[in-house]
């Protein structure tokens, strides 16, 4: 019976110490696949002795990957119990793999944000500048080695913790356990995808089709408000009970796109976008073109 392959503590601790560079090569096509590879070699030279073998691993972990650089950790865990059981014979091909960590990315991104940009870094940020501002030279040393203790903390923590779980996923293949998580997996994120359409692209075409003289009293009479303060007072009360800011109603294009389906606009780019991908244009062409159309559009008062 051939020896089964295993990650040893030092080469998950490599792993980890390399998953802090995530970002270290982050690009418009593929994002963060540059760092991700680069923290998989050690998994990669471990389990795996040919060179074709560990050419093909690499060439697979640089598909697109982009999520919260610390949120990344569990993914990571669960890729590396994933590849332990394939370089030990077990049937987890390439589709199982990049589906799991495209199932995985999105849903984790939307915690990662709020949990350190919007909650522990501002609380660290706020106590050290508290210290700073009295003259205390513990403030920036607190914040730097509090945010590293609690990053780093939670990127290894949360590292083993995938690495177990995956370890648990694999251990019922036989039974479409594994097919079952990718399969749920790559809906869920497909999902969150959907959600993030009309949140992330935006689309404002600018024709006017419309314009119509408003009634007295239906707008701010500018002239008729009282001098300084009194008066912006008196304008955002008059704002607050409906009236117009101007005495023309104006609709446009965009306001009539939205009264049929908000986000319309958006949601044909990003199929257009999906398609042209299917049809393996490359991303870095598309990110041009929009520019282009969005240029041209927008000198032409389309846009």
């Amino acid at each position: 019976m051939a020896e089964q392959l295993k990650l040893s503590k030092k080469d998950r601790v490599a792993i980890w110490w390399r998953s802090t560079f995530i970002q270290g090569s982050w690009n418009y096509e593929r994002m963060q696949n540059g760092g991700w590879a680069f923290s998989m070699i050690p998994a990669i030279k471990r389990l795996y002795k040919t060179k074709e073998d560990r050419a093909a691993a690499l060439q697979r972990h640089l598909e697109f990957f982009n999520t919260h650089p610390y949120v990344a950790s569990p993914i990571i865990g669960v890729t590396l119990a994933l590849e332990e059981e394939r370089a030990n014979g077990a049937p987890v091909d390439d589709k199982a793999i990049q589906g799991v960590k495209v199932g995985m990315m999105g849903p984790l991104a939307g915690i990662g944000d709020p949990t350190f940009w919007f909650t522990v870094k501002p609380i660290l940020g706020a106590l050290a500048a508290s210290l700073a501002l009295t003259g205390n030279i513990l403030g920036p040393i607190l914040y730097f080695v509090l945010w590293n203790l609690i990053r780093m903390g939670f990127t290894w923590y949360t590292q083993e913790l995938g690495y177990k779980a995956g370890s648990k996923i694999t251990e019922d293949l036989s039974g479409g356990l594994l097919q079952d998580i990718t399969k749920g997996a790559s809906i869920l994120g497909m999902f969150i995808l959907g959600s993030l359409v009309n949140r992330w692209v935006s689309v404002a075409f600018a024709p006017t089709v419309s314009e119509v003289q408003l009634d007295e009293g239906a707008y701010i009479d500018w002239d008729e408000l009282p001098a300084g303060s009194e008066g912006i007072k008196t304008a955002l009360e008059q704002q607050a009970a409906g009236r117009s800011l101007s005495d023309t109603s104006v609709t446009t294009l965009q306001d009539n796109l939205d009264s049929l389906i908000p986000g319309l606009a958006g949601l044909l780019i990003t199929l257009l976008c999906m398609w042209l991908l299917r049809k393996k244009v490359s991303p870095i062409v598309m990110i041009l073109g929009l520019f282009v159309i969005g240029i041209v559009f927008h000198s032409i008062g389309l846009m």
